[in-house]
Formats: structure tokens, sequence, C-alpha cells
């Protein structure tokens, strides 16, 4: 019988290694044995996605790995999620995430939405080609700290900037922080449109989400 270490060092190195198999069965095991679904992801699946993002900063893992990685949380996801109680995890905040319209390209948003999750933020998903309408409806609905919107094409990047005027138009802007990002996205583009922050990449989106946060706890 494995031991509770053991079997979070198993799903913590699943992440790591792009393991799907390996960590359906250690998620398997720790339900099994009793830990804590929110347990076996901060303290296993998390770390290991820690791990990740670091490798990735260092430029040991790219992309590729980035959305292995990503696919394997979420096979373990698949297992836990079932088995988490109300109010077992406190969130970090609520994330709005999508792909602006006119835009189906989706394995960013997706890596994003995953290291997210993995970073204890609620997040609702809307998909792709998400129009400014959308994007409010969603707003109104969910109440979240954080609206995160993707686009890797350049011709719809005006999508971005159309969504801010309509949530402006819509008096939300100020109740959320903007993030954006994508190929084609800079700071700059981020500030001309109105937007808080702009990320290169998936892993410093979520540490700019986390910083957000920490801002919006100091303002409170």
């Amino acid at each position: 019988m494995l031991s509770e270490h053991e079997i979070l060092t198993n799903l913590k190195d699943s992440i790591v290694n792009f393991d799907i198999e390996g960590i359906k069965k250690a998620a398997e095991k720790a339900f099994q044995i009793g830990i804590p679904a929110y347990k076996a992801i901060i303290d296993g699946m998390a770390k290991g996605m820690e791990i990740v993002g670091q490798k990735y900063e260092k430029g040991e893992y790219f992309l590729a790995e980035l959305i292995m990685a990503s696919e394997t949380m979420k096979e373990g996801m698949n297992v836990l999620e079932p088995h988490m109680r109300a109010g077992d995890i406190k969130s970090t905040g609520k994330v709005i995430i999508g792909t602006v319209k006119g835009d189906l390209h989706d394995i960013g948003k997706n890596v994003v939405a995953t290291l997210l999750k993995a970073a204890n933020f609620e997040v609702i998903d809307l998909g792709v080609d998400v129009s400014a309408e959308k994007f409010i409806e969603a707003i109104k609905q969910n109440q979240p700290d954080i609206v995160a919107m993707s686009a890797l094409l350049t011709i719809t990047m005006i999508e971005m900037e159309n969504t801010v005027k309509a949530l402006q138009k819509a008096r939300l802007r100020q109740k959320v922080k903007i993030i954006i990002g994508g190929a084609p996205i800079t700071p700059d583009f981020a500030k001309k449109i109105g937007a808080d922050a702009a990320a290169k990449d998936a892993v410093e989106g979520v540490r700019i989400c986390n910083q957000l946060m920490k801002e919006k706890r100091i303002l409170i």
C-alpha cells in the first residue's frame, strides 16, 4: 500500500512527465486511501504544474510541454473533482476567460484556464468566438474578479478593444480587472485599449492574475 506522501509525489511527477495513465491511477489511489480531493489537487497536481511553469520559464519546456501538462492535469481533475466538497478549497479569485469574437483558437486559452485552476482560481470558460455581449452576460451572472481575453489573429485584436468599450458602456468595467493575451498582444496594446495587463504566455498570465488579486485585496 502506497503512503499518502508517495501518492502525492506520483500525482506531481505525473504532471511533470505528462503521464496521463499514471495520473489517473494516482488520483484513484488518492481517493481509495482517503486523501481529500483538495489535498491531492493542491499538494500533488498543483505542485507539478508549478514545476512545469518553472521549467517553461527556464527554457527547458516549451508550449507543447505546457499543453501536455495541462491535458494531464485535466485527466487528474476529472477523477478528483466529483469528490470535491463545496468550500474545500478557498478560491484565489474568479476568472472569466474566452477567445474573442471571430477567433477560433483555443490552445493558449485552454492552457491558461488549466494553470489558473491549478492556482486555485475558479474559472468560467466561455470558449471561442466570444462576443462582447457574451462577456457582459457572463460578468453579470458570475460577478468575476478578472476577465481574461485571448486572440491569436491580428484582425481579431480589435474585438478586445470593442469588448472593453462595451464593458465601459454597461458600467461593468470598474468592477473587473482585464488581462489580455495571445501571440500579437503587447503591453502597449493593452494600455491603448484600457486593459489592466497583457501576458506574453500562460505562465505569466497566471502570475499577473495572482498579482491583480493581491492588489484588489489591498484596495478592499
